[in-house]
């Protein structure tokens, strides 16, 4: 497994976090060869806490895809809400987790087992608490009801704190997220599309992901 400096580097060249919420473990295969095609090196499995096998599902997925692609992605665990929940996903082999909420707990045991803490936040309170428990990039969300507006002011006092965006993001606006001062992002439908993991349409996913990484690219370059 990656170590936790190695991963991190590679979270934070990269900018973009996948994040596969739904995707049936009959389509993760090819959902992930799609989106590996198309760029993305990183990915986020999310816990379906309206299962009652929430965590050995995902458990699965992430065992799949770290055993057939874990030399070319790095994976994690997404809507974390509990310690447990993040230990079944080391155990899978993710090296990356990320929540919804601060949780001291489950942030100070990710960073225990040694993986990358990316914890949700919103207010400065928030977002200093899950800094100062440990957090590796604290992740704005919701970023697109918080607006680019609420982004560069709280990036005011707190632009010390890595702070990546999910909410929002499209190709259209990487430049305005990653220029209000985002070090990364994740993005779900807008790149997983809904519609292509149900009928298959691995081509969907493949472009979608071509216009994240190559928007990501631009900006790179005008720098």
């Amino acid at each position: 497994m990656m170590s936790h400096d190695e991963a991190l580097a590679v979270i934070r060249r990269e900018r973009l976090v996948a994040i596969l919420r739904g995707v049936p473990l009959s389509r993760v295969d090819g959902v992930v060869s799609a989106l590996i095609g198309g760029g993305v090196r990183v990915l986020e499995f999310t816990f379906d806490h309206g299962s009652e096998n929430a965590v050995e599902d995902n458990q699965e997925k992430i065992r799949r895809v770290v055993s057939a692609c874990g030399d070319r992605v790095i994976v994690g665990c997404g809507t974390a809400l509990t310690v447990r929940e993040v230990e079944a996903a080391y155990e899978a082999g993710a090296c990356l987790a990320i929540t919804p909420n601060v949780n001291p707990d489950v942030i100070r045991r990710a960073r225990e087992l040694g993986m990358v803490a990316m914890p949700g936040a919103m207010t400065p309170t928030e977002i200093e608490l899950a800094w100062r428990s440990g957090a590796d990039i604290v992740k704005l969300f919701p970023a697109g009801e918080l607006g680019l507006g609420y982004i560069k002011a709280v990036r005011g006092p707190l632009g010390f704190i890595p702070m990546s965006a999910v909410g929002g993001v499209q190709p259209e606006n990487v430049s305005d997220f990653l220029s209000a001062g985002i070090c990364g992002f994740g993005v779900g439908s807008p790149l997983v599309v809904p519609s292509a993991v149900k009928s298959g349409d691995d081509s969907i996913i493949l472009e979608r992901a071509k216009a994240f990484t190559n928007a990501i690219a631009a900006w790179e370059a005008s720098r």
